[in-house]
């Protein structure tokens, strides 16, 4: 089994986990941001519009829970953004090279 005691990290460490939790965030939100705004050229009825409303609500809740930097789940968490294609395994260069290795394998499941 993991053991997300292993994951201590140094300043450094962290460092570079915040700043890529940060691209993947800009990557994803602006990705977002452009999605709804093509979807809202097209609107013409009342029901599509409570469908981007509740899309956004929908993103929100799962973006704000996403990006929250939480050192006993970077692992997983970066695993989900590298697989979801919001990072890419070289952004993480500096992690130690376990991290690195249980994020590649956790990201191809």
């Amino acid at each position: 089994m993991l053991q997300l005691n292993e994951n201590k990290s140094s300043k450094t460490e962290e460092k570079i986990a915040k700043e890529a939790l940060k691209i993947a965030y800009e990557r994803e939100t602006s990705t977002l941001i452009a999605s709804i705004r093509d979807r809202a050229s097209l609107l013409t009825e009342l029901e599509e519009l409570w469908y981007v409303h509740d899309l956004l609500s929908t993103k929100r809740h799962e973006i704000d829970g996403k990006y929250s930097y939480n050192p006993s789940t970077i692992v997983f968490d970066f695993a989900r953004l590298v697989k979801e294609g919001w990072l890419n395994l070289d952004e993480l260069k500096g992690l130690k090279p376990e991290m690195l290795s249980k994020i590649s394998a956790l990201a191809r499941m």
